[in-house]
């Protein structure tokens, strides 16, 4: 396992210990701050945040804006994507899609926005960080529960949550068309680096390779491949 440091950061009356791996360390001292009592005043049954509650949520994400995606990092990819890059692409991917019976597909462009922003907190954990799976899950949540709460609970802070939380799980078709999107992102920008940088980035295909879980995932998946190969 990578070395480790200790951070901590204060809801309004606990304090929670997170473990996050050195290379996150950075971004994430910056970005765990203590929420100012007025942040966390909003009642749990208030329709939206207040305008504190609601700015020192978006303060926080803004490291989503600057963290880049380690994956690129640790292959010397030049001007790597950040997390919110990331993201806001499989949002469009959402909206782009095509219909599907059962898939609700305003919900999944909302599952995307949100699927990683816990590493607002914890960074960009990749498998080469020796964090164990279970591990890596536990701090992401509990990343999460503190953002929520940063933001002032409610209707808002909930349905995050719950958003969060199902694509986590994998429980539902929406689930499993914004993880398939979540692959395509990653292997679209792949073959973009391939082109623009004249890489091999091929371990990022093979990591995908047979894990798609909907047709349409696959579908898509085929085309990029299918482009790959014309520029061999």
């Amino acid at each position: 396992m990578s070395r480790v440091v200790f951070s901590t950061f204060a809801t309004k009356s606990s304090f929670s210990l997170l473990l996050f791996p050195q290379s996150h360390f950075k971004t994430s001292f910056r970005v765990c701050r203590m929420a100012s009592d007025s942040s966390s005043s909003s009642s749990s049954s208030s329709p939206a945040p207040s305008p504190s509650s609601a700015i020192d949520f978006l303060t926080l994400c803004h490291s989503l804006k600057s963290t880049k995606r380690a994956g690129w990092v640790k292959r010397d990819v030049a001007g790597p994507e950040s997390i919110a890059d990331h993201m806001y692409r499989m949002g469009l991917m959402a909206l782009i899609s095509s219909d599907t019976p059962g898939v609700n597909r305003d919900k999944c462009i909302k599952m995307a926005i949100v699927h990683d922003i816990a590493e607002a907190i914890v960074g960009d954990i990749t498998p080469s960080d020796g964090v164990p799976k279970e591990e890596k899950s536990r701090m992401e949540k509990e990343a999460l529960d503190h953002m929520c709460k940063l933001l002032g609970g409610g209707p808002r802070a909930e349905e995050i949550h719950a958003l969060w939380m199902e694509y986590e799980e994998n429980s539902t078709p929406e689930a499993k068309v914004v993880k398939d999107f979540d692959k395509i992102e990653m292997i679209l920008q792949a073959l973009e680096y391939e082109t623009e940088q004249n890489r091999d980035l091929e371990e990022f295909f093979e990591s995908t390779a047979g894990k798609f879980q909907t047709d349409l995932g696959k579908a898509w998946a085929s085309e990029i491949a299918s482009r790959r190969k014309k520029q061999e």
